[in-house]
């Protein structure tokens, strides 16, 4: 399932937050959007996702336009974890199977509980099925709200700093389930992120926004030092470790 954004234009007020977005994205692979404090980011996850309504431009999902499907198929369709999220007095078990009402017609069926199952699995959150979200921690509330988006099982995430929250090894944890789950299932991912060294650990195309702008769009070959200096204010060295490139501010 191809991901195709075209002249996305954007504003709150006067001034423009988006101007001229476009990018492609295909399924099985992973998008990092990039970018300073107010470039954009969330609110163009918000105009792909239809929750905000673009001034020019269209999204295309295969072959059909986002802003003509009903709500129920964009649901269906794409999975988005907001940047904040509100704890409830659902269970864990519960919260994630709420991700799967997009396909429930009468009652949840055994399919459901089983696609619950293997994800709560996956993201070690089986311990926690019982608990209610407003006794978890931050980074364990993070884990199960990215855990309703892949029960979903949707064409495309949007995930807006998933991350957060999150301890090295938990963001390193979610990340290659993310990764995995783009691979095995042909899912395109666009993930929100501020570590440009996680984005370079997992994504295979980079979207550098500034202003609303976009920089850069690409593969590795669009995270330079010049395009990273240029983005964020800061003279950085590109350097390798292990094999992996890696930014370090100078």
């Amino acid at each position: 399932m191809t991901l195709n954004v075209h002249g996305i234009e954007f504003k709150y007020t006067s001034l423009p937050t988006l101007k001229d977005v476009s990018f492609g994205l295909n399924g099985g692979e992973f998008m990092a959007i990039l970018g300073n404090n107010g470039a954009g980011k969330s609110t163009l996850l918000k105009c792909i996702n239809r929750i905000l309504k673009p001034r020019k431009g269209v999204v295309y999902l295969g072959e059909d336009r986002v802003s003509a499907l009903t709500r129920v198929q964009v649901a269906q369709r794409i999975g988005y974890v907001a940047q904040r999220n509100e704890a409830g007095r659902f269970t864990v078990f519960d919260a994630v199977l709420l991700g799967r009402k997009p396909y429930i017609k009468w009652d949840v069926g055994q399919e459901d509980i089983e696609i619950v199952d293997d994800v709560l699995k996956r993201m070690g959150l089986n311990h926690l099925v019982l608990r209610y979200l407003d006794e978890l921690s931050g980074g364990e509330l993070q884990k199960v709200v990215i855990a309703r988006a892949l029960v979903q099982e949707p064409d495309v995430m949007l995930l807006d700093e998933p991350t957060n929250n999150l301890d090295l090894k938990n963001q390193i944890e979610v990340l290659k389930i993310v990764k995995e789950t783009v691979a095995d299932r042909g899912i395109a991912a666009v993930v929100v992120m501020h570590d440009i060294n996680l984005a370079l650990r997992f994504a295979d195309k980079f979207l550098l926004l500034k202003d609303g702008i976009v920089h850069g769009c690409g593969g590795l070959e669009v995270i330079t030092e010049e395009n990273i200096e240029e983005v964020y204010g800061l003279p950085v060295r590109m350097e390798k470790i292990n094999d992996l490139p890696v930014v370090v501010p100078v």
